[in-house]
């Protein structure tokens, strides 16, 4: 082989080498580039969940132009700064769940009212068309969400009455790929205890009705969700500790975290 030959063979090679090399870092690129598009789009989706606390069970949900009311209470003066709502959600029959005087306040005109039997039955009949029934265990497809119904009743022997097993329901919210869970009023039920994937939890914890701060956190610990809020935490007369939930709930299991917001601006209540 002359010089010549070897020499343009051996170029040859390095330049193919180094074409794979270019290659390879433009691969690298594009997959660095595409990681990057799919974490900022995650973190967008995440931002568009705004969640508005307006008292103790009542709460109002933004996400992708859609307006979520939970359990609305208070009156119109309650959700005065707010938007009207597209979807209503109502967990029980008792008052500071089911107000009938604020629903005929708010404009409800374009709102689906997602509700257990037992709410329906309560309602004035110039809802029905806008109702939407579930009981514990179903799912409901509805304006780009899904809405879980899950069990929420009573334990304890005393406090059984409270809250029967099948008449409300809380709700599991799918928005955005992020999953939402409102107990409604329970206790540390099989059911909360199984819930998996869960990105949001709202867990209530008053007696004599709900849990104690003991029992509420030994839930959370069981289905670990990424994050908690302490609600519907203020009965009468008991106030429920919320410092020492968060204190039980973070010494088991530090990589929860317990998001503190403002449920009682009125401090009457």
């Amino acid at each position: 082989m002359n010089t010549i030959k070897l020499f343009s063979m051996i170029a040859a090679a390095a330049f193919i080498m180094v074409s794979c090399k270019d290659d390879k870092k433009k691969v690298n690129t594009i997959s660095e580039t595409v990681n990057q598009e799919f974490s900022d789009a995650n973190k967008t989706m995440e931002k568009e969940i705004k969640i508005i606390p307006i008292e103790h069970a009542t709460a109002v949900i933004e996400a992708n132009d859609m307006v979520i009311y939970i359990d609305p209470t208070g009156g119109a003066k309650a959700f005065e700064n707010q938007t009207k709502p597209d979807v209503i959600l109502i967990t029980d029959i008792h008052g500071d769940h089911l107000n009938i005087e604020t629903l005929n306040e708010l404009d409800t005109s374009n709102a689906s009212i997602v509700v257990p039997q037992a709410v329906a039955d309560e309602l004035p009949e110039k809802f029905s068309d806008q109702l939407i029934i579930m009981a514990n265990g179903t799912n409901k497809e509805l304006s780009g969400i899904t809405i879980e119904a899950i069990p929420m009743y009573n334990l304890r022997e005393e406090a059984k009455n409270f809250h029967v097993k099948g008449r409300g329901n809380g709700y599991i919210l799918t928005i955005n790929n992020q999953r939402i869970y409102f107990s409604g009023d329970t206790e540390d039920i099989p059911e909360m205890r199984a819930l998996k994937d869960i990105d949001k939890a709202f867990i209530c914890m008053n007696l004599p009705y709900t849990m104690t701060e003991e029992s509420a956190a030994a839930a959370v610990l069981d289905f670990k969700p990424k994050q908690v809020y302490p609600y519907h935490y203020r009965g009468k007369p008991d106030v429920s500790d919320v410092e020492k939930f968060k204190n039980l709930v973070n010494a088991a299991n530090q990589n929860i975290e317990v998001v503190q917001l403002d449920w009682y601006p009125n401090e009457e209540y």
